[in-house]
């Protein structure tokens, strides 16, 4: 299967470190949020003319679709990169901290859109030895689970065919440059709900005059955490958290409504029916006991990453042939983190990796940073795994 020279591959890919470093720096520093990434689309897209990429813009909305053939081979694969940024506010105090403010690359999504195009300009290069297809896929909007599924309704894989596709995210936590690789369930579907509670409104010294939405949102946010300890089996996995409370402007005034946002993950349809469900049942039953009305709103249902056996085996033995068997592992539990690619999943073969981010700040943190040794490593498997697959 090996179609590459692991030392060479490497060596080579870590003399562009500086370039690449410079790309995710300034992609770090001009964080846009999901379906806004127009400086970012436009930056990747002049770069992948330059190479000679056929490319493709506007792909979904802000996505990016570039093509590449060499020989005559029939095969093609896809690799996807994610371009998002999130409204969160930067303290991770690097000298190319985002000049946006609200606005900051707390995933990584510079990192994966810099190893793509580390990838990309080897692939375009003289040294590279594939026969067929490499289609590079720049995803807009996956924080909020809408991006893949818009390239998708734009005709991504009708316009774009292939025959697998991979996808690669970093994790803090794993040793830095270290690979993880799981088959089947990867990781979570989410289900995101927003739930309005409309009391009514009065002055903080009349407390009696109010039907009061913070009491009410108060108990129904403790309410919950009851559904994972005590509706879901203990073999089975759910998370349940409110991430957002937002409810009033002043301390002697109460307001007429609070609003709370969830974050629901689940790996089994039935037990996501039934925390849903029991996420309804909750709210109505605790919105009658203090006597405020209740509404709930539901986004974009993602679904459960799915790896499929052969191109998982695949994708981890060329990870093995480039870094060695004692930096590549297999996740032994299903992340209930969420990703949009599963939508990719459900189209197409494929295999969604983890690369090691080293002992940093959580994903989603204010003071987390990718780890810029992972760019040209990142690369380096790109361009591996698409020499194997089209040799």
């Amino acid at each position: 299967m090996k179609n590459f020279d692991s030392a060479t591959l490497i060596s080579q890919l870590q003399r562009s470190q500086a370039q690449l470093e410079n790309i995710r720096h300034e992609f770090h520093a001009n964080p846009e949020l999901g379906f806004h990434e127009t400086n970012t689309s436009s930056k990747v897209s002049e770069l992948l003319n330059q190479w000679g990429y056929e490319v493709v813009t506007g792909v979904g909305g802000t996505g990016i679709v570039a093509s590449l053939t060499r020989g005559t081979g029939t095969k093609s694969i896809g690799l996807r990169a994610d371009m998002d940024a999130l409204p969160i506010h930067e303290a991770s105090g690097v000298k190319y901290q985002s000049a946006c403010s609200g606005k900051m690359h707390a995933c990584g999504h510079d990192g994966h859109t810099s190893m793509l195009l580390g990838a990309a300009q080897w692939l375009a290069s003289d040294s590279a030895n594939f026969n067929g297809t490499v289609r590079l896929i720049f995803q807009p909007s996956e924080e909020d689970m809408r991006g893949a599924q818009a390239m998708i309704d734009d005709g991504l894989f009708t316009r774009f065919p292939v025959d697998a596709v991979y996808g690669m995210h970093n994790m803090p936590g794993y040793p830095q440059g270290h690979m993880a690789f799981k088959e089947g369930a990867t990781m979570a579907a989410v289900d995101s709900l927003t739930i309005t509670l409309t009391g009514k409104g009065s002055h903080g010294s009349t407390p009696e005059k109010s039907i009061d939405p913070i009491v009410a949102g108060a108990s129904l946010v403790m309410a919950l955490q009851t559904i994972v300890s005590r509706n879901i089996a203990a073999q089975d996995q759910a998370v349940v958290s409110v991430g957002a409370f937002q409810a009033g402007d002043a301390g002697n005034v109460i307001p007429q409504e609070a609003v709370l946002r969830l974050s629901i993950r689940s790996t089994d349809e039935d037990v996501r029916k039934n925390v849903l469900q029991r996420i309804r049942t909750i709210t109505e039953a605790q919105a009658v006991c203090y006597g405020v009305t209740a509404s709930i709103e539901s986004a974009v249902a993602g679904v459960v990453l799915m790896n499929t056996p052969h191109e998982t085996a695949f994708a981890k033995q060329v990870a093995v042939e480039l870094l060695g068997s004692e930096k590549v592992v297999d996740m032994p539990n299903t992340f209930m983190g969420s990703e949009d690619f599963a939508f990719m999943l459900k189209h197409k073969p494929g295999c969604y990796c983890i690369i090691g981010n080293g002992d940093s700040p959580m994903l989603h943190h204010p003071q987390y940073d990718f780890d810029d040794r992972n760019l040209s490593v990142g690369a380096a498997y790109w361009v591996a795994l698409t020499q194997s697959y089209l040799a």
